[in-house]
């Protein structure tokens, strides 16, 4: 193993240390580690997010001005803890509440609604909004459901943004549910990651074969298949993406009148002709930006043949699985609301937004 580390106990906080040290303009806390912006403006609805750390930068480096409040960095590829969460929105509260974006895994989704009851007992605030847009992954009896993946970042940059326009409590949890909704994200791996407390690849993929439908920690995909040139790979993802049917599903979220956690019922409708999208195009961490762009490329004509209107787009690493090579795409159904947000000015320590609405 090959690794820019000193030793593997210490990683994620000398990370830490390094990010504080870069990024004056954050608020870096140890024991228990969270990533706070600086001057929240008071009355502004707080967001706060997090995950196990390898991720990045994915949340970290979307804690600023139009994106998140507060981050919660766990152990690599662990679930931060409940009390990391419940500090870190406490950090963040200005007085109107606080919404937990979380990604569809056992242990952020327990973790986050352990600390979202432990935040409703002080008096605060609080909602869970889970992201479950992996598309290989069907869900229904034996599983958690669809796991959570590209369409976190669009959540924390479109909600990020109305936060920051003066939405009220309620209006950012139902556009971070409509979000969600509306989703859909699938990605491919070239080769394994390695964690450093294991020191050797999570799986062993033959250099002539291609994982599809790979998790962000290493996850069995759907299917192993040939390598193949980079528009049928491209093509491979986009038929899952949209073929994906009717998806219904029932989501937990927390009563703010009794603290009970309800069951919801939520559906995202299959893609169609004529729609407009927000789309990702997501590095996992070991693949050349270069590359990426050729994925663009055969993604755009694909997008042309289903009369897919793609009016905005980002292409880089945004949700990495550590050193794994291989990419993920995600297309979100946009409308009005969505992409005005989504042009409104965000800057964090790896989310600069190039278009900026600068009424908003």
């Amino acid at each position: 193993m090959k690794k820019l580390i000193n030793n593997v106990p210490n990683v994620v906080r000398e990370q830490l240390e390094g990010l504080a040290m870069a990024h004056p303009e954050l608020d870096v806390h140890f024991d228990p580690d969270f990533v706070c912006r600086k001057g929240i403006p008071k009355g502004k609805v707080a967001l706060v997010s997090g995950g196990g750390s390898g991720h990045e930068p994915l949340h970290s480096g979307f804690v600023g001005l139009g994106m998140l409040d507060g981050a919660c960095p766990g152990e690599i590829f662990t679930s931060p803890t409940p009390d990391q969460i419940y500090e870190c929105a406490k950090a963040v509260d200005q007085g109107a509440g606080v919404l937990f974006i979380v990604k569809n895994y056992t242990g952020d989704v327990l973790n986050f609604e352990t600390a979202a009851e432990f935040c409703f007992a002080e008096g605060m605030k609080v909602q869970c909004i889970v992201i479950d847009d992996d598309v290989s992954v069907a869900g229904g009896s034996g599983t958690a459901g669809r796991r959570g993946v590209g369409t976190t970042v669009c959540a924390e940059k479109i909600v990020g943004a109305a936060a920051e326009a003066g939405y009220s409590f309620e209006q950012c949890a139902a556009l971070c549910r409509k979000v969600n909704q509306h989703g859909r994200s699938m990605g491919l791996a070239l080769t394994s990651c390695t964690v450093p407390a294991a020191g050797t690849p999570t799986f062993m993929l033959p250099e002539d074969q291609v994982e599809i439908g790979i998790g962000i920690h290493g996850e069995p995909g759907v299917a192993r298949v040939p390598m193949k040139h980079a528009d049928e790979l491209v093509d491979t993802l986009m038929e899952h993406i949209v073929d994906d049917p009717l998806y219904v599903r029932t989501v937990r979220e927390l009563n703010e009148k009794t603290g009970e956690w309800d069951e919801v019922e939520l559906i995202s409708h299959p893609f169609e002709s004529g729609d407009r999208f927000i789309a990702l195009i997501n590095g996992m961490g070991g693949t050349p930006v270069s590359e990426l762009y050729g994925v663009y490329r055969k993604f755009a004509l694909s997008c042309k043949k289903r009369n897919f209107n793609v009016v905005r787009s980002r292409v880089g690493t945004y949700i990495s699985c550590l050193d794994m090579q291989g990419f993920s795409i995600t297309l979100l159904r946009a409308d009005d609301e969505m992409i005005k947000l989504w042009d409104a000015r965000a800057v964090t320590s790896s989310f600069c937004s190039p278009l900026c609405d600068t009424s908003i």
